[in-house]
């Protein structure tokens, strides 16, 4: 299978490039600046292209976004303006996001409009809450599945073992290296198109 992932430097998107290589599958690597990646094809692409994005859809059979909004105080926009061209542009080629936890529910309530969500991580998770608006009012031709992480996501150990949950947490944690192995599972195996799920260790 080919396979595309916009954001493949980043903590996540590295780990899915590295599970995606460990599978046998056709990778190319994606980056603002064309990253050497070993083992997978480099190229540098903005998300927000959106010739680039067709063109790269047209020629992958999967488009995985690693990416997010910006940390440092950027223009949320810049993002969400990206996110929106690649769903305008996946060609029915099947698109995978990486989601937030942040509209994850617990009681019906979103983790992200919880007391305890952490003010830090408010801004980045409300923008990720639009993306993930945005692309339930996509099209029926667009093939999107949203895997939204734990509330906490970070390095760690490949267990290979994992708990799945549609809209409530599955669990607290989950590391990088489980999540891309969810990942390439769902990937290989469909079981969440246009829809959104989530994963804990």
């Amino acid at each position: 299978m080919k396979i595309a992932v916009y954001g493949a430097t980043g903590m996540v998107g590295s780990q899915i490039v590295k599970e995606s290589l460990t599978r046998g599958h056709s990778v190319t690597a994606i980056s603002r600046n064309g990253t050497e990646v070993p083992g997978a094809a480099a190229q540098a692409a903005d998300q927000a292209d959106s010739k680039a994005f067709a063109s790269i859809a047209k020629d992958h059979d999967v488009v995985v976004l690693a990416t997010g909004p910006s940390r440092t105080g950027g223009d949320h926009a810049e993002w969400l303006n990206a996110m929106a061209t690649a769903y305008s542009n996946a060609e029915g080629t099947r698109l995978l996001i990486v989601g937030g936890a942040g509209t994850l529910t617990v009681d019906g309530v979103r983790l992200l409009d919880s007391p305890d969500f952490p003010e830090a991580y408010k801004a980045e998770a409300t923008t990720a809450a639009k993306a993930f608006e945005a692309v339930k009012q996509s099209p029926e031709s667009l093939d999107w599945t949203v895997f939204a992480p734990a509330p906490l996501i970070q390095p760690g150990e490949r267990t290979g073992e994992y708990k799945v949950a549609k809209d409530t947490p599955a669990g607290n944690s989950i590391s990088s290296q489980d999540y891309a192995v969810a990942m390439l599972d769902e990937i290989e195996s469909p079981a969440h198109r246009r829809s959104r799920f989530t994963a804990a260790n």
